[in-house]
């Protein structure tokens, strides 16, 4: 066991030690300089269509002009095997500062089944995105004339492919700044009759544009305020504002009636012994020989919570460093990487807080314990990941991971993660207490009473649960989404901790004020609640995903939804678990304090 701990041990520092020198070269700031006339580099990713950002193929999967020989491919870091990226050296010649009216690229002759290729990913509207200096830019293949936009593509509709592209470049003295490329509709190619051969003529143009007013460390800003998304940076903050001070009357008005509620119970409950209470009496304070008697299933509940704690820990440390600037988000799949990485390493917590409160609870099944902690959400994310690269694999697309991605994910895991994970649970066995219950348990079970109203039953309650947070995070939700399955950069993150704050605050809350409405009706079942209610946000999530799909996108096929419906349900899976611990652990403290104040004995 000591050998395998000191493996970890070494392990997790050399991890520690990768992490913080690739994070920190990414966020190293300065940039390339440039003399005049040094060539630029423009590299070329993928292609795919507009409307389902998972859909990516390969740039060259479509017969463009290509260089002689062998393209060269580009180093691609982790996080941008994770986004689908497959970038490759593209023929397009361009130096510093040098200015290109037109330059012929390559003369081709297009093939029917290359004319049909071309056709089919116009009609499918697809875009090319190429990076320069890791700065994203995209374009659209062609355009369809002639289309009706209630009855579709009619046969009279005519498709035109664009061979020129001019590009845009933007310079702060040495450093380039800004890209942008566009399509010259004048230069467009009619490529409808795909059953004969088409002559085109490849072309570019290049245009450097001073921008003195742009650093290098701000290029990426102009990305946020695309036109991917309605409103403006004020808007958003306005709305988040509103959102907080909303939250913050609810909360505090919510907090008022509890404690003035609570307050009464206790001048009623400390002025009247309990014999004394005739049988019209009722109250949170007769089943208190009930309360902290211990639910059922102990062994999951132990894993839910501790796989809860991980995620919360991982989502907050993820957000701390996107803030405070230890790496860059707006780098392709850094986020994703350290994502990845910061949950391997907080596997300790979870395991810990697993095998500490599973041993409270006197299980002596802690083995199995720890391998559930372990695979509670590893296990259906590895299962969805699965199914969607065996759907992106058959369609020959960029979102399928490599194997070699795969197997440094799964190292990742089965080094750090997996043996974390029995670490902590080692740790949180051993240092753990007995349950330290206000209260003495009886051994006879007490009578749940049965005839209470529709809107106290559990489902109304989960319902109740989860509406007012998931209202709270709603406006933040609209952007994520549009980031996440969309063409936007998210670089909002102190907005995003400021939600995730008021997430947490709210789920606490409003499953405390449930968990009292529970106990007054003498129902001491609350663990379990606890935890379905404060994750029952979770379930809005997956709902809204649904709602944004259909009204809010315009993704369709199947393997774009195959992506979104699958890893939608992790994420609300996370935020079911993340959630689910919040509400225990507040319900938890609220309990035993409020039993501990009254004589119970």
């Amino acid at each position: 066991l000591s050998h395998r701990i000191v493996t970890a041990a070494r392990t997790m520092a050399g991890l520690r030690a990768l992490l913080a020198l690739t994070l920190t070269a990414a966020a190293a700031a300065g940039g390339m300089h440039y003399k005049p006339h040094d060539p630029v580099f423009i590299i070329s990713n993928k292609v795919g269509p507009f409307n389902n950002p998972s859909e990516t193929y390969q740039y060259y999967s479509l017969p463009f002009c290509r260089t002689a020989g062998k393209q060269k491919r580009h180093h691609h870091e982790l996080g941008e095997y994770l986004v689908g990226d497959r970038k490759i050296t593209s023929p397009y010649q361009v130096s510093f500062l040098d200015n290109v009216q037109w330059f012929l690229l390559c003369e081709k002759t297009l093939q029917p089944d290359e004319v049909k290729s071309f056709a089919d990913a116009i009609e499918d509207d697809y875009y090319f995105e190429m990076f320069l200096e890791d700065l994203p830019m995209w374009g659209y293949i062609g355009e369809v004339e002639g289309e009706d936009l209630l009855l579709g593509h009619l046969e009279t509709a005519r498709r035109y492919l664009y061979p020129h592209l001019h590009f845009s470049i933007g310079y702060n003295v040495d450093q380039i700044v800004s890209v942008n490329v566009s399509t010259n509709p004048q230069r467009k190619v009619d490529i409808t009759d795909d059953l004969m051969e088409t002559d085109v003529s490849f072309s570019y143009s290049v245009e450097w544009v001073p921008k003195p007013e742009l650093t290098w460390e701000n290029r990426m800003s102009r990305y946020h305020d695309s036109r991917f998304l309605p409103g403006t940076f004020e808007i958003h903050w306005l709305s988040i504002i509103n959102s907080f001070v909303l939250v913050l009357l609810l909360t505090a008005f919510l907090t008022i009636i509890l404690m003035r509620v609570l307050k009464n119970d206790f001048t009623r409950y400390m002025d009247v012994e309990e014999d004394e209470m005739g049988e019209e009496e009722s109250g949170w304070k007769l089943i208190h020989g009930d309360v902290f008697r211990f639910p059922n299933q102990t062994n999951l509940f132990a894993a839910l919570v501790g796989a809860g704690g991980q995620l919360c820990c991982t989502t907050f440390l993820l957000l701390l460093c996107a803030i405070t600037g230890f790496f860059r988000p707006t780098k392709r799949g850094a986020i994703l990487t350290a994502m990845i990485v910061l949950y391997a390493l907080t596997s300790f917590i979870g395991g810990f807080t697993s095998a500490r409160l599973y041993r409270q609870f006197g299980g002596l099944a802690w083995v199995w314990n720890t391998v559930m902690t372990a695979i509670i959400f590893p296990g259906p994310l590895g299962c969805i990941f699965m199914w969607v690269n065996t759907v992106a694999w058959s369609r020959s697309s960029t979102a399928a991971l490599p194997w070699h991605t795969v197997m440094i994910i799964a190292s990742l895991y089965m080094l750090v993660s997996f043996p974390l994970t029995i670490i902590g649970a080692i740790a949180g066995r051993n240092l753990a207490t007995d349950f330290d219950a206000p209260c003495r348990t009886k051994k006879v079970l007490r009578q749940v009473p049965t005839d209470i109203p529709w809107y106290r039953q559990p489902m109304a309650q989960m319902f109740m649960a989860g509406f007012l947070p998931f209202s709270a995070i709603y406006i933040e939700l609209h952007y994520i989404f549009a980031s996440v399955w969309g063409h936007k950069i998210y670089t909002l993150f102190g907005i995003l901790f400021i939600a995730f704050i008021m997430l947490f605050i709210v789920t606490s809350f409003i499953t405390v004020a449930l968990i009292y409405f529970q106990l007054a009706r003498e129902d001491h079942r609350w663990w379990w609640r606890s935890f379905f209610s404060g994750g029952s946000t979770g379930f809005f999530i997956y709902a809204y995903s649904f709602f944004y799909f259909f009204q809010r996108s315009s993704m369709d096929g199947w393997l774009q939804s195959s992506f979104y419906f699958g890893y939608m349900a992790i994420i609300s899976y996370a935020f079911f678990l993340m959630l689910g611990f919040v509400g225990f652990i507040s319900s938890m403290v609220f309990v035993k304090h409020i039993y501990s104040v009254v004589k119970c004995d």
